[in-house]
């Protein structure tokens, strides 16, 4: 621990000496954000590389290789190549005003409304739908994911069919500049990247003009109410109405 802030190997290592209550609650902790327990990785083409990776933000510095290695295994049958380390599927619906750039993978079925902007290191799943005005960049969106209308998605994961309600967006750098940390009941997690945004298990429900702060992740089945500001982590199956009021899904 430095400063306050736990790294996951310190989190794994507690002292023996801690009461059995402070140990539950770190491993519980730990579980939670694991990848295994967040998404449905038979719902992303990028499964692969979750692989020996215990939590998400760990992912996000692998996104851009990724890419280049999956969109060179794909099938020619299925994927057009678009310029440099740009594949789109043949059955994506690709307005002509969008704005794509590589490294990208856009899935089979997926629409990419007018105004649309990928800035690259993007994984976009299938059945999924990029609305217009809306930023994507350092993203990997499993399956069925909607993020429709005028959001900003950047240094982020969204779970199976998560959705982000208009003009939601996340944050992906604090005021200060300083590292993201995961903050929860007290404790913070050290992520050691300077951009992270958020991270959505599956079936998340995002309110309209609600800002995901850095370093948030929201647990599987869990809803946000519109207009709210979003740090640290929030439990699954949960309904967030504001920072000191989280229920629990009845």
């Amino acid at each position: 621990m430095m400063n306050g802030v736990l790294n996951t190997n310190a989190l794994l290592n507690l002292p023996i000496s801690l009461p059995p209550s402070k140990h539950l609650k770190a491993i519980n902790l730990l579980q939670n954000l694991k990848n295994k327990n967040l998404f449905n990785f038979d719902e992303t083409i990028a499964a692969d590389i979750f692989t020996d990776i215990d939590f998400p933000w760990d992912v996000l510095p692998k996104i851009k290789d990724f890419i280049i290695g999956l969109g060179k295994s794909l099938s020619e049958e299925d994927y057009d190549k678009k310029g440099d380390n740009i594949w789109i599927a043949k059955s994506a619906d690709i307005a002509p005003t969008a704005t794509i750039n590589g490294p990208c993978i856009i899935g089979k079925d997926t629409e990419v409304r007018p105004g649309a902007f990928i800035r690259g290191n993007a994984i976009v799943g299938e059945n999924c739908v990029v609305g217009n005005s809306t930023e994507l960049k350092n993203v990997i969106l499993f399956n069925n994911v909607q993020v429709p209308h005028y959001n900003y998605f950047g240094d982020s994961i969204l779970g199976y069919k998560s959705h982000m309600g208009a003009g939601s967006i996340t944050s992906n750098v604090k005021s200060d500049k300083s590292d993201v940390v995961i903050k929860y009941e007290g404790d913070k997690i050290a992520t050691g990247l300077r951009k992270m945004g958020a991270i959505l298990g599956n079936y998340v429900e995002v309110g309209c003009n609600s800002v995901l702060n850095p370093g948030t992740i929201i647990g599987s089945n869990t809803n946000i109410y519109p207009l709210s500001s979003v740090r640290g982590y929030i439990p699954k199956g949960s309904i967030y109405k504001n920072q000191g009021n989280i229920v629990e899904k009845r």
